[in-house]
């Protein structure tokens, strides 16, 4: 069940991501590899909350250790998904929105919940 509450946590925190993302590059004209940072910022407060209180329900623990802790998870992410957004957009040739869409679900599944069950809200 905490798989399941994790990847609906994630699907929220992704569509927030990408919105973000869209708005800044299609309004403001914002580059797309620093729109999709900004995005996932946006993306990785809201899946922090919705992980510590719905999915893992870790709020007995330290929010301050368990945002250090997510802090350094979400870094990673960011790097992974920025370089792969940029491979996947640049060599493949694939729209952006698209590229973050598949970016996010892939690293979503193997990077992230595993590093939050077992480093962040355990």
């Amino acid at each position: 069940m905490t798989f399941l509450k994790s990847q609906a946590a994630s699907l929220i925190a992704s569509i927030i991501d990408l919105l973000v993302m869209i708005l800044l590059v299609e309004v403001f004209g914002v580059w797309y590899g620093v729109a999709s940072v900004i995005g996932n910022i946006s993306g990785a407060t809201t899946n922090f909350v919705i992980g510590r209180v719905w999915v893992f329900e870790a709020t007995d623990k330290s929010s301050v250790q368990q945002a250090w802790k997510y802090a350094l998870v979400w870094f990673g992410y960011v790097v992974i998904s920025f370089l792969l957004l940029i491979l996947v957009k640049d060599i493949f040739n694939v729209n952006y929105k698209y590229a973050k869409v598949l970016v996010a679900v892939v690293v979503g599944i193997t990077y992230n919940y595993m590093l939050q069950r077992k480093f962040v809200f355990r």
